[in-house]
């Protein structure tokens, strides 16, 4: 059920982004009393969260942008010109990633993110999938850096996007392992913010 929701988000996306902007439509003369919204690009992605039996996180250390020479967990964008769903965009990710096949039933959809202006250039929209199980893995080298095994409590010692530092994993601890949250970060302010939208939390901590 939560994959087959996950997929119609995705599929619904593509229409409302074709559809004409209302000021398209009914151009208005423009109010110098206010500021439009920066506007940005959308990209769609998944973060894939994987333990090992130890209960250690596995993360990638990238060596290409975006987020060069951070810690990320593994995941990609989805291939939406062919229909994938973001579940499907996860088990392949973690197949090409990290050499793994896990079937569809282990992934649990934990998170949707969405980041506003990430880095003055993108509007993020992520799909987070817990990995329900452990994983055996050695860690290696790989086309976008490095796989290795961070004991969860050490994460945060790790150069890591600030996003991910302030919002993302506190929002992860809040609701792991088989909760939910909906997370907004703006990224356009001066200072970061953001707000979690949905809570359910784990119904097994």
């Amino acid at each position: 059920m939560v994959h087959r929701l996950a997929s119609r988000l995705c599929e619904n996306l593509a229409p409302i982004a074709a559809l004409p902007s209302a000021d398209m439509e009914n151009p208005q003369t423009p109010d110098s009393s206010s500021t439009a919204p920066p506007q940005f690009p959308h990209k769609i992605a998944v973060l894939c969260d994987l333990r090992d039996e130890a209960g250690r996180v596995l993360m990638l250390h990238r060596k290409k942008p975006p987020n060069l020479d951070l810690y990320s967990p593994i995941g990609g964008k989805l291939e939406t010109a062919i229909g994938e769903s973001p579940a499907q965009c996860a088990q392949r990710e973690i197949k090409e990633e990290a050499g793994l096949d896990i079937p569809l039933d282990r992934l649990h959809l934990g998170g949707l993110i969405t980041e506003h202006g990430f880095q003055g250039e993108v509007n993020w929209m992520m799909f987070y999938y817990r990995v329900m199980g452990s994983v055996e893995l050695e860690p290696f080298e790989m086309r976008e850096g490095r796989l290795e095994w961070i004991e969860e409590h050490a994460i945060d010692e790790l150069p890591l996007p600030e996003t991910d530092r302030k919002a993302i994993w506190p929002a992860i601890r809040a609701h792991e392992p088989d909760g939910f949250f909906a997370l907004h970060i703006d990224c356009t302010g001066p200072q970061m913010s953001w707000n979690i939208e949905q809570s359910d939390p784990s119904r097994n901590r």
